[in-house]
């Protein structure tokens, strides 16, 4: 079973969350992660690559935005919301709020 590696939350640093969080694809993931279930990193994908969904869910591990943990062949992502939330109160639900707004407004059919 494969380990990852993750920063303790006195280890994240607001420049590595916000590098992470400002990439769209990123941002989707973390969106979907708010409802505080595990996701597999295909549900977070969509239809990208899977080297690119890969890429995408390390750079939110590194960040400390995310946990991912193993079980068998698959990978499970959940989001690291009270770590971040006590680091950074509001933060997150702020950027997700805004990033939901924006694709409304953006892509009406899909509200």
């Amino acid at each position: 079973m494969r380990k990852y590696r993750h920063p303790d939350t006195a280890e994240i640093r607001l420049a590595d969350v916000l590098y992470a969080l400002s990439d769209e694809t990123r941002l989707a993931m973390v969106a979907t992660l708010m409802d505080g279930c595990e996701h597999t990193s295909g549900d977070l994908g969509g239809p990208a690559p899977k080297s690119t969904i890969s890429h995408h869910t390390k750079t939110l591990r590194e960040a400390g935005i995310t946990r991912t943990r193993s079980e068998g062949t698959r990978c499970w992502i959940s989001l690291r919301r009270g770590d971040i939330e006590s680091r950074y109160p509001g933060l997150l639900e702020m950027l997700i709020a805004r990033f939901r707004a924006e694709v409304e407004t953006e892509n009406p059919e899909i509200a």
